[in-house]
């Protein structure tokens, strides 16, 4: 089986994908005694994305998934983008949630996607693998599973924030599972 890093500290990250893929043993960074946090300076997902990914290569010298996610909003420029981790200055996701929503508060456009872009690392080569979900923001935050903007976020075709969503209704519709679902056929094509 082949063994990959998960280049994420975030657990929640973890455990949505880890399911996704259940031919790969997924290593986490914790699990490969790597206490490493890789700032994400670049300016595209994918830029942040590979960064990470070869930053942890580096160090464990294992094949290396990484991701950089983030939401854009049609009203705001498609902000927070790649900056919607720090959005409102902190990695506080009820902080960075209170900013869109402050700046969406006489908006009547509430369109928005969740992207993620998901990284393959080796010696050889990257590839990139890309996952959107279009939805729409809500007024408030509603349901307590998820992280980060899950709270407002309501995608198309559902009554439902993905923060009201269980681990698996999430991850039949989500931005990671679609980037992930591409990735786990890449793996598909390269493993015997």
């Amino acid at each position: 089986m082949l063994k990959v890093v998960l280049a994420t500290n975030n657990t929640h990250k973890v455990e949505e994908i880890k399911p996704l893929l259940p031919k790969i043993e997924l290593l986490t960074l914790k699990e490969t005694g790597i206490d490493a946090d890789i700032p994400e300076t670049a300016e595209t997902f994918v830029q942040n994305a590979l960064l990470k990914a070869k930053a942890i290569f580096n160090l464990c010298g294992l094949p290396c998934i990484a991701d950089d996610s983030g939401l854009e909003v049609i009203a705001l420029n498609n902000r927070p983008g790649v900056h919607s981790a720090y959005y409102s200055g902190s990695r506080d996701s009820q902080k960075n949630m209170k900013k869109v929503l402050q700046e969406l508060q006489n908006e009547t456009n509430r369109k928005a996607r969740f992207k993620t872009v998901m990284v393959y690392y080796d010696e050889n080569s990257f590839r990139y693998f890309e996952g959107i979900t279009q939805g729409i923001i809500t007024h408030e935050p509603i349901g307590e599973q998820g992280f980060g903007y899950d709270p407002i976020f309501i995608p198309n075709g559902s009554d439902k924030t993905y923060a009201q969503m269980t681990l698996e209704e999430k991850n039949k519709i989500s931005h990671r599972a679609k980037a992930i679902k591409k990735l786990a056929e890449f793996f598909e094509q390269i493993l015997p």
